[in-house]
């Protein structure tokens, strides 16, 4: 049993009622377990950020950068342990871990540069109105709930965390009950670099820990990333408070191939799109709009392509996928295979579970998919690909906007000015053009329609947390 919960500075064991097995996908086996908090362990944790704020805010910028550069040289001589981490209870290939672990560090050291720029954020307002000065501070919004999913641990988690550190809040961080013990190295690295008891609280469970924590009267606002479901829960939770939410959500992501296309770079581009993370991923490009004139040529060299990616265990092969990272996953994306059966839709490869002990599945393309088919419309969350053919620019716009998501979308063209012109007319956060999909700290994250609310990353992300005062004097 895993002790798994920090607050106020000390390590302690869960006192609910739920008892937690964190498993290997690939073995579709347990390797450890770890009682769930209690809600009597949120309060707790709620009133230690609460405690811990008037100080912490009150602290130096420099000195809240020099807590964040700490996160990240420490995160960076974790390294080895927590890519293993990944690996094990993820599902994921060596390469993801890494680059996870990158981004992970590189958002503590981004956040760090910010949070000594704050000071200079502070200034003067120039007013019409004559006698009266004015003037805005930035101020941290108080104690914030974090709420990160199972797909990316110490990824969502730095996204939310390295911000809120930087803006001068107090946190209550809630990891997946999936994926429990990365975020367990945070209150880790926060013991090794002395940050004050109560700054920095993790509390495992499952949706009672996290009930508590989003309808906890305690708090000054919530971010959440995960499913639209348990979303709008949340925000049910906000409303009732009045309290500022950051909603990170679901996506049916597109990527339109035009046929000016390099055949062979698109391919790779679309692979990338839908398998990293076998699909687990709220930006996968799960709706392939392909131009008439190209799509005789592509869709062939894109069977290949996912007929020739090795699925397998992270630990014992060299994977290109791995698994699904639960088995309520593995379940639900094995429900749309049964789905695309019902429905009739082409199967060019894949539409199967793979049956090697695990929580694999192959790698799926439907071709030809109807607009009104369920798997068109909802997200998998799983290396499935349904493509549909376009005849003109406009329909491939429209048929990309016409989704109730609006997260990311990929183009792929020669002709830079028709890139930038599409790229300008899809209803989306983000676009890549000619690339898979590379997130950078210094670029916001988010999406429009039912895709969340507010943006991470780069100085939105920083913007989340802080509060704006406008102080005037009169001078008469």
């Amino acid at each position: 049993m895993t002790t798994s919960h920090y607050i106020a500075g000390r390590w302690v064991d869960g006192q609910g009622s739920d008892c937690i097995s964190v498993n290997d996908p690939a073995l579709g086996q347990p390797f450890a377990e770890l009682m769930a908090a209690s809600a009597e362990q949120v309060d707790q944790a709620v009133a230690a950020a609460r405690a811990a704020l008037p100080a912490w805010k009150c602290t130096s910028a420099s000195e809240r950068a020099a807590y964040l550069r700490g996160f990240a040289e420490q995160l960076g001589q974790r390294r080895e342990a927590l890519v293993a981490l990944q690996m094990r209870n993820n599902g994921k290939p060596r390469h993801e871990a890494e680059i996870d672990l990158d981004d992970a560090i590189a958002t503590f050291g981004y956040y760090a540069e910010l949070a000594e720029q704050l000071p200079g954020q502070n200034r003067d307002v120039p007013l019409a109105a004559p006698g009266f000065t004015a003037r805005t501070r930035l101020e941290p919004v108080g104690v914030v709930g974090l709420i990160v999913p199972w797909n990316f641990p110490l990824v969502t988690s730095a996204w939310k965390l390295a911000p809120a550190l930087a803006a001068g809040c107090t946190v209550v961080l809630k990891p997946s009950e999936v994926t429990p013990l990365c975020e367990l190295a945070y209150g880790q690295i926060a013991d090794t670099l002395g940050l004050p008891a109560g700054v920095l609280n993790i509390v495992n469970g499952k949706a009672e820990t996290g009930a508590a924590l989003s309808n906890h009267n305690g708090l000054d606002k919530l971010s959440f990333t995960g499913s639209n479901n348990v979303g709008s829960q949340v925000m049910r939770s906000a409303a009732a408070q009045c309290r500022p939410v950051t909603l990170e959500l679901g996506g049916k992501s597109a990527i339109l191939v035009f046929d000016d296309c390099d055949v062979d770079a698109a391919v790779q581009w679309i692979v990338a799109g839908i398998c990293w993370n076998a699909g687990q991923m709220c930006s996968a490009t799960s709706r392939l709009l392909v131009q008439d004139g190209i799509a005789d040529a592509l869709l062939p060299r894109l069977q290949a392509a996912l007929e020739n990616l090795r699925v397998g265990s992270p630990l014992s092969e060299e994977a290109d996928m791995g698994p699904l990272t639960s088995q309520a996953q593995w379940l639900k994306v094995a429900g749309y295979f049964a789905t695309a059966r019902e429905e009739g839709l082409q199967c060019l490869i894949g539409g199967k579970v793979l049956d090697r002990g695990g929580w694999f599945v192959s790698p799926t393309l439907y071709a030809d998919v109807p607009e009104g088919s369920r798997l068109w419309n909802e997200e998998i969350f799983g290396p499935v690909l349904c493509a549909r053919r376009f005849a003109s620019e406009q329909q491939a716009i429209a048929e990309a906007n016409d989704s109730r998501f609006g997260l990311v979308a990929t183009v792929c063209t020669t002709d830079l000015a028709r890139a930038e012109r599409v790229a300008d007319a899809l209803e989306v956060g983000h676009v890549w053009i000619n690339s898979v999909q590379a997130v950078f700290v210094e670029t916001s994250w988010g999406g429009t329609k039912g895709s969340g609310i507010g943006r991470e990353l780069g100085p939105w992300g920083l913007s989340g947390y802080q509060s704006v005062k406008h102080v005037t004097r009169c001078l008469g």
